[in-house]
């Protein structure tokens, strides 16, 4: 077998994955685990060389940064001809959030080495989103309202600041917070959900902005998608809801709503900012629907 395939995004974590990731590779193969590595260049460039390396044979990956490079080489997996293909995934988390991997363990590094040297893995569902323009696939959540914008104004003004970037983006939305309406429904023909929101998320795994348990009922393999409705909360509230994110125990207020599914269709009327595992398009959404154990993430 071919070894772990590493791309490697020198720019994430404020340029400390550029740092730490020669030592870091150095490390698992002093401790036996095979691997060849490439550095990213330009934003999407970890996606064309996923692809290009799929076509060459390899079959494990290694993403090498935050959760925005996970996400770039998510996509570089999917869509492919054969989806049932077995298909590994590892992550050195060295990047800015390092959300998706929390749900394993808080120990970040070391866990991902040691799982990569006990060839640890387990299956994970993948998300698809299709849109007006085409498709995007994720395994960590995909949000729109509040959070997306958040993590919007995260990337543009706050993304070297880490964790404080993004609380710092969520402060100043919290002065405009607003209500939109998302209309979706979780099954064809179901009934459409049309209730302003604070927020809206879609989740495969629980965490997200780094330790905010935005889904703590999310599990990466149960063939559904974890939602989460935050109804139109007003300002004083949510200041004092949003703390509990951090546990979990936001889910108890009676304005926040969930529900698992394994699809879900919008009616949206035009685009509208998406985040979609710390990374923000903008884009109309049609569907997500969930290809159950489709990836095998090493954690």
């Amino acid at each position: 077998m071919k070894p772990y395939y590493a791309i490697v995004n020198p720019a994430a974590g404020g340029g400390r994955c550029g740092r730490q990731a020669p030592a870091a590779l150095e490390r698992l193969r002093s401790l036996g685990v095979p691997v060849e590595s490439v550095e990213t260049r330009r934003a999407e460039h970890a996606t064309s060389l996923c692809r290009e390396a799929y076509r060459s044979g390899y079959r494990r990956f290694l993403a090498v940064g935050g959760d925005g490079t996970g996400f770039e080489v998510v996509n570089g997996l999917f869509p492919r001809e054969d989806e049932s293909e077995p298909v590994t995934l590892g992550f050195l988390p060295l990047g800015t959030g390092n959300s998706f991997l929390r749900d394993f363990s808080d120990r970040g590094l070391d866990h991902a080495v040691e799982a990569l040297v006990a060839r640890r893995s387990r299956p994970c569902d993948v998300m698809r989103l299709t849109h007006a323009a085409g498709a995007v696939h994720y395994i960590n959540l995909l949000s729109i309202g509040f959070t997306a914008d958040a993590g919007e104004l995260t990337n543009r003004r706050y993304k070297g600041w880490g964790e404080l970037g993004y609380l710092m983006a969520i402060l100043r939305c919290w002065m405009g917070l607003r209500y939109p309406t998302f209309p979706f429904r979780l099954e064809e023909g179901g009934e459409t959900l049309r209730q302003p929101c604070t927020y809206l998320t879609f989740s495969n795994s629980r965490f997200t902005g780094g330790k905010m348990m935005i889904a703590p009922q999310a599990d990466i393999a149960d063939g559904l998608i974890e939602i989460t409705r935050v109804g139109a909360i007003g300002r004083w509230e949510f200041v004092k809801t949003f703390p509990r994110i951090f546990s979990g125990t936001h889910m108890s207020h009676p304005l926040i709503w969930r529900a698992a599914a394994p699809r879900v269709e919008f009616d949206l009327n035009g685009p509208t900012p998406v985040m979609i595992d710390g990374e923000v398009i903008v884009c109309q959404p049609r569907s997500i629907q969930v290809l159950p154990g489709a990836l095998q993430v090493a954690a």
